[in-house]
């Protein structure tokens, strides 16, 4: 009598999993403007200078590294680096050509956002033009009250390849 109990749990175990079943699949299309949104901010801060902007959509413990090393782990600092940033003349020259984000949604509240973009025209601080360069950005967005958040922004470049 235990091994056909035993039998029919088995069979009944086997019979309630449905290998077909779909995973529940959320629909991220406001998130995906929320977060697309903060980016535009954050390139109208870059054209503008605007601090308070360009600060906006990070958390007060951000952790912000630039493509010449430069670490801040605090928004305030974040906000004393881009207003030395934004001072620099040469910096600031320049055009940028961004792409397409690709955005990736690990959970509900946690998303990776990596950004390229072709900068043309820089200058060198003696003001000779720069070589265009491809900047790379990688953002680790947390959502908090429905809003998102920069946690992390870790800024990258890479000068173009010549052609073998």
């Amino acid at each position: 009598m235990k091994k056909l109990a035993f039998t029919l749990c088995m069979l009944f175990s086997i019979w309630s999993c449905d290998s077909n079943k779909t995973e529940l699949t959320i629909d991220h299309s406001s998130d995906l403007k929320k977060i697309n949104k903060t980016i535009k901010d954050w390139d109208i801060a870059w054209e503008t200078k605007d601090l308070n902007l360009a600060i906006k959509h990070y958390t007060d413990e951000t952790d912000w590294t630039n493509a010449f090393g430069a670490r801040v782990q605090s928004k305030e600092k974040l906000k004393d680096l881009l207003n030395r940033i934004f001072n620099m003349d040469f910096v600031m020259s320049g055009e940028n050509n961004y792409g397409e984000n690709e955005i990736t949604f690990v959970n509900d509240s946690i998303a990776t956002v990596r950004s390229q973009n072709i900068r043309k025209n820089q200058k060198w601080p003696d003001g000779s033009i720069m070589e265009d360069r491809i900047i790379n950005h990688l953002r680790v967005y947390q959502k908090l009250n429905d809003n998102w958040f920069i946690t992390d922004h870790m800024i990258s470049q890479a000068w173009p390849r010549e052609s073998n």
